[in-house]
């Protein structure tokens, strides 16, 4: 791991802010486009970050190709750098802090957060981070502006040695928190998670950590091979076995307590509610697009098993979600297998959209040139 830059170093870097900069711009489905925008400015209570690293998100690719939402705008919300900037009484930070930040905070006051479910919050659907345009993160940028209440509520100092790409799975890391807080997993239960990409990898390795069994499966032996590196024994390889037949074999045909689809694709949710005991849960994590799957509607009536849903992140693990990336309790940057420079960020989302046997988990790296891929 190289040496980090001194603060003077830094802190001299900061001040040195142009006024273009690169961007990969969403201008419609399926559009995206390498280009010079303005640098964004900066209000009071808000900071200007210069990013360093960005994870590509499955959300920021379904916006993307289904043209979801408003044209023009800087989509990327796994986001760490450097504070290359402070407006008027930002106290918490300084120039040359290196810092990881949250896309959304909630109020924490209206009807939804008071029922804790925070992603419904209109506050919280008000994206506090932007490259320029509409609000949508921005982390696919040079630079990135958050505004005062995610100053406050939402951006994470990054501990010394630690790096960047670590620090950047923050809010990944939340969501899949949130989605096990959600499957009220018990000790002695066997949770099977269908889809050992990044996000499944790590649902799987927070599951572990409740003391369930955990059982994975995918098509590609080698996600299965990362997920026995990581301490995850127990796989199927889902294009040689048949998922659901297995894991009834292995539970004395009943089938799992708990199923995660941790995989995008509809037509899984019908075998993930079949792979599921009488009286179990399935946890849909990764669809997110609207549209109609196929279900059997008796397999909740009459067998009782339960469907349950969880998207965004929650601000009451955000604490927690921080130790756990920063005390390094899972090595997150061996998930990452391909890293690009921004001025590369069409083709790693295209490949990002693509996933092949070798892809896991693909980050645009805007400040790889001036510090370091592993800082």
């Amino acid at each position: 791991m190289p040496e980090p830059l001194s603060e003077s170093t830094l802190l001299a870097d900061a001040q040195t802010i142009p006024s273009i900069m690169k961007a990969a711009v969403y201008r419609g489905m399926n559009d995206v486009r390498l280009e010079e925008v303005p640098v964004p400015e900066i209000g009071r209570g808000e900071i200007l970050v210069r990013v360093h690293t960005c994870g590509i998100c499955g959300t920021d690719l379904k916006k993307i190709a289904s043209g979801s939402h408003s044209a023009p705008r800087i989509f990327g919300h796994e986001t760490s750098g450097v504070v290359a900037r402070i407006g008027q009484e930002v106290r918490k930070f300084k120039a040359g802090d290196r810092v990881v930040v949250f896309h959304h905070i909630p109020c924490r006051q209206c009807y939804y957060c008071r029922s804790k479910t925070f992603a419904q919050c209109e506050t919280y659907k008000k994206v506090g981070c932007t490259a320029g345009f509409e609000p949508s993160g921005g982390g696919f940028a040079e630079y990135v502006r958050v505004m005062d209440w995610i100053v406050e509520k939402g951006t994470v100092a990054i501990p010394d040695g630690v790096s960047f790409e670590q620090a950047c799975f923050v809010e990944p890391v939340n969501t899949c928190m949130k989605g096990i807080q959600t499957l009220r997993l018990e000790s002695d239960e066997t949770v099977l998670v269908i889809g050992q990409g990044p996000i499944g990898l790590i649902l799987s390795v927070l599951a572990a950590r409740t003391g369930a069994l955990v059982i994975t499966s995918d098509l590609y032996p080698a996600r299965l091979t990362i997920s026995r590196e990581l301490g995850l024994e127990h796989t199927i390889n889902a294009s040689q076995a048949d998922t659901v037949r297995t894991i009834r074999e292995l539970t004395d045909g009943r089938g799992a307590d708990a199923v995660i689809l941790a995989v995008a694709a509809n037509a899984l949710i019908r075998p993930a509610m079949d792979a599921t005991r009488p009286g179990g849960r399935v946890l849909l994590f990764a669809q997110t697009v609207r549209g109609e799957a196929t279900i059997d509607p008796a397999a909740v009536c009459v067998d009782e098993k339960t469907l349950l849903g969880s998207y965004s992140a929650s601000v009451e693990l955000q604490e927690e979600s921080v130790r756990f990336v920063m005390n390094r309790e899972m090595d997150l940057e061996q998930l990452i297998s391909h890293r690009f420079p921004l001025s590369e960020s069409v083709e790693a989302l295209r490949r990002a959209a693509d996933p092949q046997p070798d892809s896991m988990k693909i980050v645009i790296q805007p400040g790889s040139a001036w510090e370091g891929r592993s800082l």
